[in-house]
């Protein structure tokens, strides 16, 4: 049984198809990279995985089971979702990164805080800078980590590393490549070609909507 499934999915905006007809197996472990051209439709694609939206035909099935039919909060626990631009809230980096550990009614593991920082290459006195002073490579790296704070069954990434150096893009990489070697499925939206082959063993394209035959990479 495939771990997520999309039958025909078709989603409307303002009367104009955004995606049409897609229909496609994720397997558990998989780790799928998602290209197309801008606006071919992979964000909302993403969006559409995690319930942030609602398909306007087809069906998506978690596990077995109708998406529509889970509890979204408890959803979006075994599915976490990075933004291209990411949201943070709050005053402080602390802010966000206790989030996750109220919304559970527990208390703070630091511990998992600091190895997360460590693996990302950010100082622990990180955690008291001001949301509103930090770079967007900052914004994407603290995002990331506030969904990886409870490791997630599948994890959404899209574009996570676009504002991102060299070095920085390697360290998010390596992070994301071990969580699938443990067992994350991860779908990938990159424009980045070789990133994109780099480590997943599908490729999906969607273009104007549409996604073309998947290719297995290995």
């Amino acid at each position: 049984m495939a771990l997520l499934e999309f039958l025909k999915v078709t989603y409307l905006r303002e009367n104009k198809h955004i995606l049409k007809n897609l229909s496609l197996k994720i397997e558990a472990g998989d780790f799928v990279s998602i290209v197309g051209s801008s606006g071919s439709g992979k964000s909302t694609f993403l969006k559409l995985c995690c319930h942030l939206i609602s398909p306007t035909e087809g069906q998506i099935i978690f596990k077995g089971k109708d998406m529509r039919q889970y509890n979204p909060t408890k959803l979006r626990r075994e599915i976490g979702y990075c933004a291209q631009t990411p949201s943070l809230f709050g005053n402080t980096v602390e802010d966000n990164l206790s989030f996750p550990y109220l919304i559970r009614n527990q208390k703070v593991d630091l511990a998992r805080v600091q190895a997360l920082f460590a693996s990302f290459n950010l100082d622990p006195q990180f955690l008291t800078k001001e949301v509103k002073g930090l770079s967007g490579g900052e914004k994407q790296r603290i995002a990331l980590i506030r969904t990886l704070l409870f490791t997630p069954e599948i994890l959404l990434l899209d574009e996570v590393s676009s504002a991102l150096d060299v070095d920085n893009t390697l360290l998010v990489e390596a992070v994301i490549k071990e969580l699938n070697q443990k067992g994350t499925t991860i779908l990938w939206v990159t424009h980045n070609l070789e990133q994109s082959r780099k480590y997943a063993n599908k490729l999906l394209t969607i273009e104007n909507g549409v996604s073309k035959a998947g290719e297995v990479l290995r």
